[in-house]
């Protein structure tokens, strides 16, 4: 693999917003910090994204504890993490990577939304997912819609292996260029 190749490569498997759009979301997390530990001494800001995360939470109709947000922020963090390996492999080979990799233009998070999958999948007796986001990935200017469910697993029994999810994620079918991609993975041609 030669230099140029290997610096898309990693440009691909890094953070998938790019540095501005970061930077910016960073400065208001930092304000939103400063702001909610002004009002209340008893939310601290565990990282830049624990007060963003905390709110989220209250907005859900969640009881968010402050001092939860140090195990949950990094848990939520690697179950994005994850999401976007599974984007990423979902993009592999499909021509983003001439422009530094696919890039997250937007992404929605709809908790009280089944996908078609999920409510048929939800019929037949399967729990439903605890989340739902549907996220828009910049393929070189071509946005691509992709949605995914967030399911918890069984816990194991095993030290470390409490907590469990599985992540359903997979091309919106809104598109032709979606449907292109499952029929795809489906038929083993991608």
């Amino acid at each position: 693999m030669n230099s140029s190749s290997q610096a898309s490569s990693d440009e691909a498997s890094a953070c998938p917003v790019d540095h501005k759009t970061r930077e910016a979301w960073l400065e208001q997390a930092r304000k939103n910090g400063q702001q909610q530990s002004q009002q209340s001494p008893h939310h601290p800001a565990v990282s830049s994204a624990a007060p963003m995360f905390f709110d989220a939470m209250r907005r859900k109709n969640y009881d968010p504890r402050a001092e939860d947000m140090r195990s949950i922020v990094p848990i939520h963090n690697a179950v994005n993490e994850r999401a976007w390996g599974e984007i990423l492999g979902w993009e592999r080979g499909r021509g983003g990577e001439g422009c530094g990799g696919p890039r997250l233009a937007s992404f929605s998070g709809l908790s009280k939304d089944l996908t078609p999958r999920a409510r048929f999948n939800t019929l037949l007796g399967y729990q439903p997912p605890f989340d739902r986001h549907d996220w828009v990935v910049d393929r070189c200017g071509q946005k691509i819609e992709y949605v995914i469910d967030f399911y918890g697993g069984k816990d194991e029994n095993k030290p470390g292996k409490s907590l469990n999810f599985y992540l359903d994620v997979r091309p919106k079918l809104n598109s032709f260029e979606g449907w292109k991609m499952r029929a795809g993975r489906f038929s083993g041609l991608w």
